[in-house]
């Protein structure tokens, strides 16, 4: 049975991190920039398996790993979502550069 390549996998999980990275420090909507972090969380867990099949398939360590990082990003994003909510109903909008007026 031909095997897919562990670089194979670590290509792509450095491309999804590439383009998190750049949706993070590019755009100025917090929902892009939330997207850019879970996109980036998500290149992260490709790298955990990738690495757990490459040394000991049979061993639970990265896919608890994954589990993990799973769950502190859905806690992320409900964190997150409602703190953007909380600025969109104050602003009337989302826009990143904006949120330093809220200090008062």
């Amino acid at each position: 049975m031909n095997s897919i390549p562990v670089a194979h996998y670590l290509y792509l999980a450095a491309i999804l991190f590439g383009i998190g990275v750049f949706g993070v420090l590019a755009r100025k909507n917090a929902i892009s920039v939330l997207m850019g972090v879970e996109m980036m969380l998500n290149a992260v867990n490709i790298n955990y398996l990738a690495f757990a099949k490459y040394w000991n398939w049979n061993s639970l360590t990265g896919p608890v790993f994954v589990v993990f990082v799973i769950t502190i990003a859905a806690a992320e994003a409900a964190v997150a979502l409602a703190i953007v909510i909380a600025i969109y109903r104050q602003m009337k909008g989302v826009n990143v550069d904006e949120i330093h007026y809220l200090k008062g």
